[in-house]
């Protein structure tokens, strides 16, 4: 997930679906990249399972799917604790 959302785009792309469902013209006047690239990167996302694309007319609007980031947050929050919890205990060579 981290590696994901490592890409600067993908990261902002992101950011700009949690204010809500947008469509792939929305995300390129709003982040200024071209549309096939914004197109892959929505396509990486829907694969790893964060976004959700919903047809609309003539046009498909993308929204994040809040569980999936809540499962990454927890994961994340996981190791986090894990980290501190032992950031004393070296292995022995």
């Amino acid at each position: 997930m981290s590696r994901l959302l490592a890409d600067p785009l993908r990261a902002r792309i992101v950011a700009l679906l949690a204010d809500g469902p947008a469509c792939t013209c929305h995300l390129v006047a709003d982040t200024g990249a071209k549309q096939p690239n914004v197109s892959n990167h929505l396509r990486a996302l829907r694969e790893a399972g964060l976004v959700a694309a919903e047809p609309h007319g003539r046009f498909t609007y993308y929204r994040l799917l809040p569980d999936a980031l809540e499962a990454a947050a927890a994961e994340l929050s996981d190791l986090a604790h894990r980290a501190a919890a032992n950031s004393e205990s070296r292995r022995e060579c």
